[in-house]
């Protein structure tokens, strides 16, 4: 053999003799370095071990350590909400309990199924907890998302009667533990029976006979499955899943939770599927004011309840009691606008003359009022009363704002840089065609409104003086050069909620085409009154409990659009006090902006006004009685056509005297506002018929208002302006920036074009 060959089978020897991981050379087999020496599969498997084991000692030491309460909670059963005036005295006391407990043999046993089948189908073969559910719970918790998640039955049970609505990781534990302990000792049906006692069901009913009194009027032991299936879809959300206060979200959402009780019904074998074809959703009585609730006390609760809402307290949370709430309303003003309803709308109704004053039956009024400054919510309307109207009308969502929006319109041109089709910037003094009916240029979706009466302004209108006549021709072509997607953005932006149905890019929005409340639109105004600061009216000043933070939400934020753009809007919408459809608010008393609106087949009208010191969103509906049916407000109290001029406007103004009388009224500061280069207009400023509705084009979609026999779809123009003033006629100079109101206050002043109809 060879020294090679011998070097060779040395080699070969070695490798056979080397230990396993000794190898130095790359790819030696076994070896590990770094941090693979510490995860081993042993060490893995030991750790895991470990961990569980540790997990299984601190659980029987929790399930010891923590005791099953012997007595209920007494906070859900014993104490009741205090709410105040912005001023510290009380308004209302609510929430005295209303709870009759009723034997499980009395609640008939399909409605015990429905409660079963849509909160936790397993509940006769769990031992009381959902581990999965449990899980996600906690993980929402320490996300601070809430404690929701798959409870069980005998976990809700054992917060509504031992615990409380507290969100904490600590609560969810010991409700966790306490539920193993109750289904060891308790009874299935017991466990039922102490849930359906325990829920709250909206309508200050605490307990299934309660909520079967609240909405049906009957007792637990005569509901119907169809009524048993709509209590358990509305107990997870009683204020907004009652249908008889429900908006369209809130309808919908309950309709599918529903069906899912049905559904789940059926999949576990409780429910013939033929007999489940035939169940239909049966609407509740309509609901009995809480005492205490008179007048608009009740809407102002309701207001309170939905702003904590947001702020993610419950209405379990609020209905256990405990809280002490004091509002930003103040008790002058709101008896100020509860007065100006009273004497300019209510009195001059007459909703028991069903047969000659039909429309008056239906006539529906609701407001808001806000300080600019603070963004405090000083006064609220919402409605005849509870007894009569048990939805606020101050913050129903169902009704579209019309040419209210116009100026968010214009605010967008302003803040983009927007440019008309020729190219020239768009601002107050730039020139539109005003003619009714012109299809507008530059969009994919046809599109052709007429202005109110059919008018023509002429090719040669200015925008302030479109914005002051409200002339839908201008805007529809202005929104197509912003841009609708712009113009979206720039709303919610100021404060308006995006809902199902926004047109998302249709010129039509233009119009004000999508859904909004007054107190969305005081958010928007509010903010161009504060220069462009962003303003979300907020009614609760302060809401106190010794076991629940409440943050209040920030009135007041950071710069939704420059001052600039702020501040020319505010200036051009005085022209529509001094000058345009909105003259009927106009007073020594104070300086204003505003902005009316009446909305397609006038089921609606609004004025939307400002001073310095106030905003005010007023808004009128046509509402079926019985019903959520929008119908036309053209005819009530005897008269015509019934826009955002007529009573919205005289509300407006007669509150905004007696609310501002003995303060020192100043004037708006648009000093930074820019009224753009004025233009020569081609021809003089007329508005004159169009020809014929034969000879003109037919509206180019669904959208399209109606032909010119029919109401307008927005408010519009109907007065000519007079030629010799000007489109951005500045607030008289005689008026002092800080003047007293009248003390005699004038009767509202005659409209400047007195042979055209009121607008």
């Amino acid at each position: 053999m060879g020294r090679a060959e011998a070097r060779k089978a040395q080699q070969q020897r070695g490798a056979l003799q080397a230990p396993s991981g000794s190898g130095k050379g790359k790819g030696s087999a076994g070896r590990r370095s770094g941090i693979g020496r510490f995860f081993t599969w042993k060490k893995i498997l030991g750790t895991f071990l470990l961990g569980t084991l540790l997990l299984m000692v601190a659980a029987v030491v929790l399930y010891f350590s923590v005791d099953e309460p012997t007595d209920p909670n007494k906070q859900a059963t014993q104490q009741s909400n205090t709410y105040k005036w912005a001023d510290g005295t009380v308004m209302a006391r609510v929430g005295e309990t209303n709870r009759s407990i009723v034997p499980i043999d009395k609640i008939p046993e399909d409605v015990q199924t429905a409660f079963i089948a849509i909160e936790n189908k397993s509940f006769y073969q769990d031992q009381g907890i959902d581990v999965m559910g449990v899980a996600r719970g906690l993980f929402n918790t320490v996300r601070g998302k809430g404690t929701a998640g798959g409870s069980t039955i005998t976990q809700q049970y054992v917060k509504n009667y031992y615990l409380t609505q507290d969100q904490s990781a600590t609560r969810k534990v010991r409700e966790l533990i306490i539920s193993l302990k109750v289904d060891q000792r308790m009874k299935k049906p017991e466990i039922l029976a102490g849930y359906l006692n325990t829920n709250f069901y909206g309508r200050n009913a605490y307990g299934i006979q309660a909520a079967a009194q609240a909405y049906y009027g009957v007792d637990a032991d005569k509901l119907t499955l169809e009524q048993g299936a709509y209590l358990a879809a509305v107990v997870q959300a009683p204020s907004q899943y009652d249908l008889a206060t429900a908006g369209p979200n809130g309808r919908r959402l309950v309709t599918i939770r529903f069906n899912a009780v049905l559904d789940n019904m059926v999949e576990m074998g409780k429910l013939d599927p033929a007999k489940r074809k035939t169940i239909q959703l049966q609407e509740p009585v309509k609901p009995r004011p809480t005492p205490g609730m008179d007048g608009q006390k009740g809407y102002l609760v309701q207001a309170a309840e939905a702003e904590m809402n947001r702020q993610h307290i419950t209405d379990a949370e609020i209905a256990a009691g405990g809280w002490e709430i004091t509002l930003n309303i103040d008790k002058k003003k709101q008896e100020a606008l509860e007065k100006a309803v009273q004497d300019e709308l209510e009195s001059k109704l007459d909703r028991k003359d069903t047969k000659n004053r039909p429309q008056d039956q239906s006539v529906q009024a609701g407001a808001t009022s806000v300080d600019a400054k603070t963004g405090a919510i000083v006064a609220m309307y919402g409605g005849q009363g509870l007894a009569e109207k048990s939805a606020s009308n101050a913050l129903r969502t169902d009704y579209q704002p019309g040419s209210t929006f116009k100026p968010v319109v214009l605010a967008s041109a302003l803040e983009t840089g927007a440019t008309t089709q020729s190219g020239k910037p768009i601002t107050p003094n730039a020139l539109y065609d005003g003619t009714s009916r012109r299809q507008v240029v530059g969009s994919k979706i046809p599109f052709n409104p007429q202005n109110q009466d059919d008018k023509d302004f002429g090719k040669d209108i200015t925008v302030q003086e479109a914005t002051n006549f409200s002339v839908n021709s201008v805007y529809a072509q202005m929104i197509v050069d912003v841009k609708p997607p712009a113009v979206k953005k720039t709303a919610l932006a100021l404060g308006m909620k995006d809902r199902e149905g926004w047109p998302e890019d249709k010129p039509a929005m233009s119009l004000g085409t999508m859904s909004a409340n007054t107190v969305e639109m005081a958010a928007v105004y509010a903010t161009l009154d504060n220069h462009g600061k962003k303003v979300t009216p907020t009614i609760i000043k302060t809401a106190e409990h010794k076991d629940r933070e409440y943050v209040p939400e920030a009135a007041v934020g950071s710069q939704a659009i420059s001052r600039q753009t702020a501040d020319t809007v505010t200036r051009v919408l005085t022209g529509v006090v001094n000058e345009g459809s909105g003259s009927k608010v106009k007073s020594s008393a104070y300086e204003a902006a505003g902005k009316t609106g009446t909305t397609e087949s006038n089921v609606a009208g609004w004025f939307t006004g400002y001073t310095p010191e106030l905003v005010t969103v007023v808004a009128m509906f046509g509402e079926e009685p019985g019903s959520h049916r929008q119908v036309t407000l053209t005819g009530t109290a005897g008269g015509g056509r019934a826009g955002g001029s007529s009573f919205p406007a005289e509300i407006w103004k007669a509150y905004t005297l007696a609310a501002l009388k003995g303060v020192q009224t100043g004037e708006f500061d648009t000093s930074e506002a820019e009224m753009g280069a004025v233009q020569a207009p081609s021809r003089s400023f007329s508005p004159t018929p169009t020809p014929s509705p034969s000879s003109a084009p037919p509206p180019a979609t669904s959208s399209s208002p109606p032909p010119p026999s029919s109401p307008d779809p927005t408010k519009s123009a109907t007065k000519s302006p007079d030629p010799t003033k000007s489109a951005t006629k500045s607030p008289d100079p005689t008026k002092s920036a800080t003047k007293s109101p009248d003390p005699s206050p004038r009767p509202p002043d005659p409209p400047l074009f007195p042979s055209q109809p009121d607008r």
